[in-house]
């Protein structure tokens, strides 16, 4: 086992991003390019010697200085292009040409003048400082590739891992996702608090639980070049929360050091969203029970304290004559009904939030729905008059016409009740975007926003009138699941002394027209 600091090259290794890969690698690993960059590239590197030779020898357009610099050019441009090899052939075969063709005696090969060895040495520090500088060139390009390439995989692998859910999804995902992402050929995730080992497909056989346990002693990235294997310890602050192992993949240690904080970051912010998914459902619940206790102490303890103390009266043996006793019985009724309305309505809530209530949807026309409500209102309502228009001929709603009149019923009810002895209740349908929406104005106390965005919730009721005015607060809860049951919207709009309008919508049915 052996800890190496520069970029691994394991065997078996591939990529993702296939389209990203030099195109002059795979060139380069055909037969024809190598047998080109062995004897080729060298011999056309000798071949632009001898055409500048020529160009020279018979064009005489520069003298020997001349002659010099384009030689030590075109090696420059070969070293840069073609690499070391090639630019030492070329100065060679340069020097010779220098000496026989341009430098006198002309015709005559004399390579001990010290003209030809500075000529020859200049060639060769141009050939081994151009290739050395091509080299670093090609070597920082590819270096900075590769580092652009990783970041934009860590990218791609933040983007799912910031989008996934639960804990125990996100480590379940982590895998697969930095196999997806880099390429690797198998990953696995342990965490330092469980002895659940989270694999990639077929990863189980490439990385061992045993190695992946004996990595979190370490607190850096562990490389076993030997193997293909990789381990990246998961750091929070100065423990180890656990290890990822990854097999089959070449990434540098800078990556594989920010894969391990991408990883803990993610899994400590998926704890924590649903640590506050916990304390928000908790609360919730403490304040639907606090409004529940609420409930129960009013809606239930008010028409009980009325029946007990009838039913206590008339067990008292006092002289009651039969109007009063009628009169106690009225309040006893009154309770018994009081309490089952409670009940009655707190079973339609719990069974429209758990899903248990079927709808029976089918088309009705809307004057079929204003006027099953205003039948049911009727009593209620007394002398107080409606005002609606003619609905709409051929327009149908599709809904359950049972739930859906009840809807319609409690905000003609709740209008009844918060507006002003005598005036009128305002009734209006409008079709708009595939939906009828329906609205219920009274000329009420109206009440302020603040409320408003709570109205619709379980037991709320308004402050003004929470004690003068007998209701439970479910009502308009209900009316609000009914209405999303039914693929609609419901909402108010209101103005404190002017009163309120409640409207919601029914979609429309296509299928057929109806008719009043």
């Amino acid at each position: 086992m052996s800890l190496e600091i520069s970029r691994p090259s394991f065997p078996g290794h591939s990529h993702r991003h296939a389209s990203e890969t030099n195109p002059l690698d795979k060139r380069v690993s055909s037969p024809w390019m190598r047998l080109w960059k062995a004897i080729g590239q060298p011999a056309a590197g000798v071949c632009l010697v001898l055409l500048i030779t020529a160009i020279y020898r018979h064009a005489e357009l520069a003298n020997e200085t001349t002659v010099g610099f384009t030689f030590l050019l075109a090696i420059l441009i070969a070293s840069a292009a073609a690499g070391l090899r090639t630019s030492i052939l070329m100065s060679v075969a340069a020097t010779l040409a220098y000496d026989y063709f341009f430098l006198p005696p002309v015709g005559t090969l004399n390579i001990t003048d010290y003209r030809d060895w500075v000529a020859l040495s200049a060639f060769l520090v141009t050939s081994v400082v151009g290739s050395g500088l091509s080299a670093w060139a090609r070597r920082k390009t590819e270096e900075a590739h590769c580092r652009r390439r990783e970041a934009e995989q860590l990218y791609d692998l933040s983007q799912n891992l910031l989008s996934a859910g639960s804990p125990d999804g996100l480590c379940s995902s982590i895998p697969e996702d930095i196999v997806d992402a880099f390429g690797a050929g198998a990953a696995a995730l342990l965490l330092a608090d469980g002895e659940t080992v989270f694999h990639s497909p077929g990863a189980s056989h490439q990385i061992g639980t045993g190695d992946l346990k004996a990595s979190l002693d370490r607190r850096e990235v562990l490389i076993e070049a030997g193997k293909g294997l990789c381990f990246v310890p998961l750091r929070l602050g100065i423990n180890v929360m656990g290890s990822i192992g990854i097999a089959g993949t070449a990434l540098s240690i800078t990556t594989l050091e920010a894969l391990g904080s991408l990883v803990t970051i993610a899994i400590e912010r998926a704890r924590a969203v649903e640590q506050v998914g916990k304390i928000e459902a908790l609360r919730k619940s403490e304040r639907l029970r606090s409004a529940l206790r609420d409930a129960i102490a009013h809606e239930f303890r008010t028409p009980l304290t009325s029946m007990k103390i009838s039913v206590t009266g008339m067990l008292s043996d006092l002289d009651f004559d039969r109007e009063q006793c009628r009169d106690l019985l009225a309040v006893i009724d009154q309770g018994c009904d009081r309490i089952d309305r409670l009940v009655g309505e707190v079973s339609e809530l719990s069974g429209l939030e758990s899903g248990e209530i079927e709808f029976d949807f089918k088309p009705h026309s809307i004057a079929e729905l204003i006027e099953a409500a205003l039948a049911d209102c009727k009593s209620a309502l007394g002398t107080r008059p409606v005002e609606h228009e003619k609905a709409k001929e051929g327009v149908a709603i599709r809904a359950d016409l049972f739930w859906a009149t009840k809807v319609l019923v409690h905000l003609i009810s709740n209008a009844n009740l918060y507006s002003s002895p005598g005036e009128p209740i305002t009734l209006r349908t409008e079709t708009k975007n595939g939906f009828v929406f329906f609205s219920v104005a009274d000329r009420g106390p109206g009440i302020d926003q603040t409320e408003a965005d709570r109205i619709f919730e379980k037991f709320y009721r308004g402050k003004q009138h929470r004690y003068s005015i007998q209701g439970t607060g479910m009502g308009l809860s209900i009316a609000k699941a009914i209405v999303e049951a039914h693929s609609g919207t419901i909402g108010i709009t209101s103005k404190p002394g002017e009163g309120s309008v409640f409207h919601f919508s029914l979609p429309i049915d296509r299928s057929q027209e109806v008719g009043e």
